[in-house]
């Protein structure tokens, strides 16, 4: 029987300010040194929304609002975790950023076309910032955001 321990649930979210999006870089992990979406598990007791909200706040110190629900990424690393996130589009209450050292190297709110064209970009961040509104809803397969994270399988939905 499958223990809950191998599927994961995760929050993202594409936070906006002023046209531009909140963008961190994690202190640890594969995407250590790479800009990614602040994002974080989903804790016992806590809805995705609730989830999403308190993961940004603590990274970053940005309040933000929820306004969409825009993709889901999933795969399965190393053909036993299920490894699920969902992707949240936000709008942020202040652009101040306070960075949580503790989990964050640095965090930004940069353009789209920053985000397209640095090669320290995750693979997540560049496919959003390649075809955000572009009202077309997709599933890409075969993905690889990199050896080191051992997915056997990656998915991305889009809304």
């Amino acid at each position: 029987m499958l223990k809950r321990e191998h599927v994961w649930l995760g929050v993202s979210g594409i936070v906006e300010c002023n046209g531009r999006w909140l963008v961190v870089k994690k202190a640890y992990s594969g995407l250590k040194g790479k800009w990614s979406f602040p994002a974080g598990f989903v804790d016992p007791g806590e809805t995705v929304d609730q989830a999403v909200v308190r993961e940004i706040k603590e990274e970053t110190g940005v309040k933000a609002k929820i306004k969409d629900i825009i993709g889901v990424r999933s795969g399965v690393i190393k053909n036993k975790i299920s490894d699920n996130l969902i992707l949240f589009y936000l709008e942020a209450d202040c652009c101040d950023i306070k960075v949580s050292e503790r989990e964050i190297e640095t965090a930004a709110f940069l353009t789209r076309e920053e985000l397209i064209n640095d090669i320290n970009s995750s693979l997540l961040v560049k496919e959003y910032a390649q075809s955000f509104g572009d009202n077309e809803q997709f599933v890409m397969q075969d993905l690889n955001p990199g050896d080191h994270f051992n997915y056997t399988r990656y998915k991305l939905f889009k809304k």
